[in-house]
């Protein structure tokens, strides 16, 4: 197993909750984490239908099995097991008493916010970020190798084939989950949605074109986004906007959480592909904005995390907020410094808003500046953001 950086916010998080909710997308490393970090918990696999069953049919019965601490994988399946586990925390008065695992928002977060305020932790686990791979000695030369290759841990530990791996996953969990929430009847159809999703990534949600070009209504868009989203599917940046007038753009992007799934979806097929692509902007893109939202999730913080642009084309692709203060950053997939890559930078900062840091992430060598601005690699983004939240982190 590679070694996960959120693994020191859940044991301290374990001993402040009597329950630690992780999520997470399929195949994303959550059970792995919680069985290795937790070898004296009994585990429970609610995707097992006879577990399911009794559990549905009997819940007291079911949970007097598991009367000491206990990980219940799966949980979005058996939601009414929460309204049980608060009657048994509230009795115990014990923290780390259980760890429940969930891969879809929308099921979970409901039942959670009814049942278990104030007893359960909240964590998200991502796929596998850089720095990850890099303490575990794994190591790629270009950023095109990393987002052809994903972050799927089980294409690591199992030396999989990326796109055949990807397919994979795409049908037995993609396709099976939506269809468990939409009732899904032309696959086909929301097959071409995905890929058409995937030609927009980095860029401004348009639901009317999206409705258009599927053949299927806007109400049908938002709802099958929504989906992608709660099952950690996509992701998306919100625009950030303060006092800035009507001329702000207000309207999300789209990010998928894998960019392994984002080149299956595009038709990648080899690694000397994906430089090629004429999305290849918008698909470095989307690895530094995942970093960034690595780093914050594996620190137990929320992301605070933007972008900002107007109808005049002022943009920067990257905010984060850390209370009143603002660090920008600009992407560029080029491997060579240009001094056009600090300009909107420059913009934001002396026209609408100082930023108490300026950075600008590119393919190159880091390269300090006598006016403020860092450029740094990629593979830097979560040391980036660490100085912003290492007061907030705790050692457990």
């Amino acid at each position: 197993m590679i070694p996960r950086h959120l693994q020191p916010e859940l044991q301290t998080q374990l001993s402040e909750y009597p329950i630690v909710t992780i999520l997470g997308p399929r195949q994303s490393g959550k059970t792995t984490l919680v069985k290795a970090v937790l070898p004296d918990y009994q585990y429970v696999n609610l995707e097992n239908p006879e577990t399911r069953q009794f559990a549905t049919d009997d819940p007291k019965a079911f949970l007097k099995q598991y009367s000491e601490r206990t990980i219940f994988d799966e949980i979005q399946r058996a939601p009414h097991l929460l309204s049980y586990l608060q009657d048994i925390v509230d009795q115990n008065k014990v923290n780390g008493q259980f760890v429940l695992t969930g891969s879809h928002q929308l099921l979970l977060r409901e039942a959670v916010t009814q049942s278990l305020a104030g007893r359960t932790g909240m964590l998200h686990l991502l796929p596998l970020s850089i720095a990850e791979l890099h303490q575990a000695k794994i190591d790629f030369d270009a950023p095109s190798e990393y987002i052809f290759q994903g972050f799927l841990p089980r294409i690591y530990d199992q030396q999989q084939r990326p796109h055949t791996a990807y397919a994979n996953y795409f049908q037995t969990y993609v396709e099976r989950d939506v269809r468990l929430l939409i009732k899904l009847k032309d696959v086909v159809l929301f097959e071409k949605f995905m890929k058409l999703l995937a030609g927009r990534v980095g860029q401004i949600i348009n639901y009317q074109s999206l409705s258009s070009d599927v053949g299927v209504d806007g109400m049908t868009i938002k709802a099958w986004l929504s989906i992608l989203e709660a099952s950690f599917v996509i992701f998306r940046l919100p625009p950030y906007f303060e006092n800035f007038g009507k001329r702000v753009i207000k309207t999300p992007k789209i990010y998928f959480t894998d960019t392994g799934l984002l080149c299956y979806l595009l038709g990648i097929e080899r690694v000397d592909q994906v430089g090629r692509d004429p999305l290849i902007g918008n698909m470095f893109e989307n690895l530094v904005v995942l970093e960034a939202l690595k780093a914050r999730y594996n620190q137990g913080l929320t992301p605070n995390l933007y972008f900002y642009r107007d109808n005049q084309g002022h943009e920067i692709d990257l905010l984060h907020k850390q209370g009143s203060e603002l660090l920008g950053i600009e992407i560029k997939s080029a491997s060579t410094w240009n001094a056009s890559f600090k300009k909107a930078l420059q913009h934001f900062d002396q026209k609408l808003k100082p930023l108490a840091k300026r950075a600008v992430v590119y393919s190159g060598q880091a390269i300090e500046f006598t006016d403020g601005v860092q450029a740094i690699s990629y593979k830097d983004v979560g040391q980036l953001l660490a100085p912003i939240f290492e007061s907030n982190s705790r050692t457990p």
